[in-house]
């Protein structure tokens, strides 16, 4: 099985989730992947739902929740989730969960290595559509177990470079893309797949400039899978 990071690609059928923990090192998956269902990203690019973008008004992180919920019931926190499946040589301290280090071979967003030490990281995990992009394009108007279940999608999570993420903010793809222009194609199929799946809007310079990458890879397919876009009802959210 061969990653999708910085690019590569290669099509893997995988259905996109995160299930239990693993007690021993074990090997990273490299984040949003393709899969062989779902067609093309540039169909479902060209099928999203154009509106201007709403206000920001009334946003918080706490709207979506507590931070890294464990949505899942896996009794580990997203974050930890998303560090086992994306790092490779992990290990773990006290217990199952809690990835202590990890190495990030190729970082999506810079292509370059980064190691993981807990308490000191250089990693982040990205929400590849920003909460607040989506708060603006929807997600205002949603209860909140929807905003919960966004914010901790494994779809819409991804491992990367702390540097290199800081540059992106809540900027959309009309804003920002990754200096990594071999993962453009992948990054753009992520963002797609996550606003199809919870029927966010896009700009129109924003579906633009979706358009114009994924033309560039007419055969990117999109990652699907993930969680139910209702987190369950013990979660709460400001």
């Amino acid at each position: 099985m061969r990653r999708l990071r910085g690019g590569t690609a290669a099509a893997v059928v995988l259905v996109f989730a995160v299930t239990g923990c693993k007690a021993e090192t074990t090997t990273g998956s490299g984040g949003p992947r393709e899969t062989g269902g779902g067609g093309a990203a540039l169909t479902a690019a060209e099928s999203l739902t154009v509106k201007g973008r709403a206000p920001k008004t009334g946003y918080s992180r706490e709207r979506f929740g507590t931070a890294w919920a464990d949505t899942d019931s896996n009794s580990c926190d997203t974050r930890d989730d998303i560090l086992k499946r994306d790092l490779d040589e992990v290990k773990f301290t006290g217990g199952r969960c809690k990835v202590s280090y990890g190495v990030l071979e190729s970082d999506p967003y810079s292509g370059k290595k980064v190691t993981y030490r807990r308490g000191r990281s250089l990693v982040d995990i990205d929400h590849v559509v920003p909460l607040s992009d989506a708060w603006q394009k929807g997600a205002k108007y949603w209860d909140a177990g929807k905003r919960i279940a966004l914010a901790n999608d494994p779809l819409n999570l991804i491992a990367v470079d702390a540097g290199t993420n800081r540059s992106k903010g809540d900027g959309d793809t009309a804003t920002w893309l990754p200096p990594n222009k071999a993962y453009r194609c992948m990054y753009v199929a992520a963002q797609v797949a996550v606003k199809k799946k919870y029927q966010l809007w896009v700009t129109a310079a924003e579906k633009a400039a979706m358009e114009k990458v994924l033309r560039t890879c007419p055969g990117q397919k999109l990652p699907s899978g993930g969680n139910p876009t209702e987190a369950p009802a013990r979660f709460h959210a400001g």
